[in-house]
């Protein structure tokens, strides 16, 4: 199993004829993703990769059939619309890939997701990735780096860091350790899925034995998964580590949303509470991966042997 994503999950690719949603929609077909449809208001008629394009998401669920997915390659200014209608039309899940989009925007999307009972992965998202499944997004590149790069295994990976949701998986893949599901919850202030809900949707995934957290500064995202641990909602063991430990206050680190404001989501207070919970924060990025292989033997869960 996975999360998020699966083989039987029908893909809709809003802006696909634009450059991004053209090569995107190619690494998903690629990869095993079923898109069935794609979405460009005034290009409906065309193909894309051998997917059937049409104007409206209403038209793409009535000719192309029931839709679960939708992944938007939309401008930022343009994502709002776009976002509520395919939530109108019945998508309950999105991704969001642009980066840039207005937080108001974000939490108007919030809204309409919230009573539609739909969810949303970003905005400024690589996507979601679980191996051998299907891809949401742009996580891998091409559909041959993400088939060699990644591997099925015990292990969910979450993370505030595009690059760093990559590399997670790629370093423990060379350890021995796959991944159920890699996703990246987006870099901005405001995400539809930060990383206390995904962490739940792992804690009841039969396929995930085992949870890696890539955190950052800013917001209060890590200190929530630490409530949740706290509070017995999520048993699996997780294995975090925290960047920006540089930072001072009023600096931003790489992303909108990893900015430390009034002392709160500082580095200090982020590690401090995680391990409180019993969370094991590593010092080290490199050091994730054998953090990760000790949890495992713990836990009985075989492994691949290391790859050179």
């Amino acid at each position: 199993m996975a999360i998020l994503i699966d083989r039987t999950k029908r893909v809709l690719v809003q802006g696909i004829t634009g450059r991004e949603g053209t090569a995107r929609a190619r690494l998903m077909r690629r990869y095993g993703t079923q898109v069935v449809a794609g979405v460009t208001p005034g290009k409906g008629g065309q193909t894309v990769e051998g997917v059937p394009v049409f104007d409206t998401v209403g038209e793409a669920w009535e000719h192309a059939g029931p839709v679960d997915v939708s992944v938007l390659f939309i401008p930022a200014p343009l994502v709002k619309s776009a976002a509520l209608e395919a939530i109108a039309a019945g998508v309950k899940l999105l991704v969001i890939v642009p980066d840039r989009v207005p937080i108001y925007d974000v939490l108007e999307i919030v809204y309409a997701a919230d009573r539609a009972g739909a969810r949303f992965v970003g905005p400024n998202t690589l996507g979601v990735l679980s191996p051998g499944e299907g891809v949401l997004g742009m996580i891998g590149g091409q559909a041959a780096s993400a088939r060699e790069w990644f591997f099925s295994g015990p292990v969910g990976i979450t993370s505030r860091s595009g690059g760093i949701t990559t590399s997670l998986a790629y370093y423990l893949a060379r350890a021995g350790v796959g991944a159920s599901t890699l996703v990246h919850v987006g870099g901005d202030p405001v995400v539809g899925l930060p990383h206390p809900a995904i962490v739940r949707l792992f804690e009841r995934d039969p396929a995930t034995r085992a949870i890696v957290l890539f955190g950052e500064i800013g917001t209060s995202q890590e200190e929530q998964v630490a409530d949740l641990v706290e509070a017995g909602e999520v048993t699996k063991p997780i294995v975090a580590y925290i960047g920006g430990k540089g930072a001072r206050g009023g600096t931003r680190f790489s992303h909108a949303g990893a900015i430390i404001e009034g002392g709160r989501g500082t580095y200090e207070g982020k590690v401090e509470r995680l391990r409180g919970a019993g969370v094991t924060v590593v010092d080290a990025f490199d050091d994730i991966p054998g953090a990760m292989r000790d949890v495992l033997a713990r836990l009985g869960v075989p492994l691949r042997e290391e790859t050179p």
